[in-house]
């Protein structure tokens, strides 16, 4: 089970979370300057892919910032993610050299990214690394699986559940700090890019182009193996 799990179902005690099926998702309403802000943004487009399955994900830890790598299982899903993405490409009759290249600077991102540029035929480190994109930290909860959690901070968790947007982890960060620095790095974005990254960025960019509120967005599943399309107003899920 990947470490979303803890965005998702998991901490809902069981009511599954939204998942993005293969199709696309639009723009939900918002206020004007939400909407006006996203307008301002260049409307490239983000291929996003979450890193490779790791030993932490199989065992339902948190990561957060323990730089964890990919297991053999995840090596394979960032090939999987490179066919899927070559496919695109030939698609669009585009050269996968024509798009920027950026990882978190996480280990299991950045293999991710280099198993996908090599598979893609280009040089396996001629890609950008952005601190930006660097998973949400869980501070003093990160190795530890949901029971440990619940058993240590039961109160603290109860408090999550009131508004998961809006919590700060002991130590860590929320999702609405996590949107921040995404927004920042979003804004920098001036061409087609491949994104390398995790599941707590992607929902911060989801909120961020108001493709689903930020609560909501908070319960999305961000799957290992597929590639996430970030296109002006819509986003698909690719498998």
């Amino acid at each position: 089970m990947p470490d979303a799990v803890f965005a998702t179902a998991q901490w809902r005690q069981g009511v599954a979370a939204p998942c993005l099926s293969s199709g696309c998702m639009q723009r939900v309403s918002g206020d004007i300057s939400t909407r006006e802000a996203n307008e301002r943004v260049p409307a490239s487009v983000i291929y996003y892919v979450r890193h490779g399955l790791t030993d932490w994900n199989v065992q339902q830890r948190l990561q957060g910032r323990d730089d964890v790598p990919l297991n053999t299982q995840g090596c394979a899903q960032a090939v999987c993610c490179a066919k899927i993405l070559q496919d695109l490409f030939r698609r669009d009759d585009r050269a996968p050299e024509s798009f920027d290249y950026v990882s978190s600077p996480l280990v299991r991102a950045r293999k991710t990214m280099e198993i996908m540029r090599a598979t893609l035929g280009l040089e396996p480190a001629g890609y950008t690394v952005e601190a930006r994109l660097a998973e949400i930290a869980f501070g003093k909860w990160e190795g530890l699986t949901y029971s440990e959690v619940m058993a240590r901070d039961k109160h603290i968790v109860a408090e999550r559940e009131s508004d998961r947007w809006g919590f700060t982890p002991p130590g860590g960060e929320s999702y609405a700090q996590v949107t921040l620095r995404i927004r920042d790095w979003y804004e920098t974005v001036g061409k087609d890019t491949v994104v390398a990254a995790h599941g707590g960025t992607a929902r911060a960019l989801i909120a961020h182009l108001a493709l689903a509120s930020p609560q909501d967005a908070a319960h999305y599943s961000i799957d290992q193996g597929v590639v996430y399309v970030f296109e002006g107003n819509r986003l698909a899920r690719r498998a």
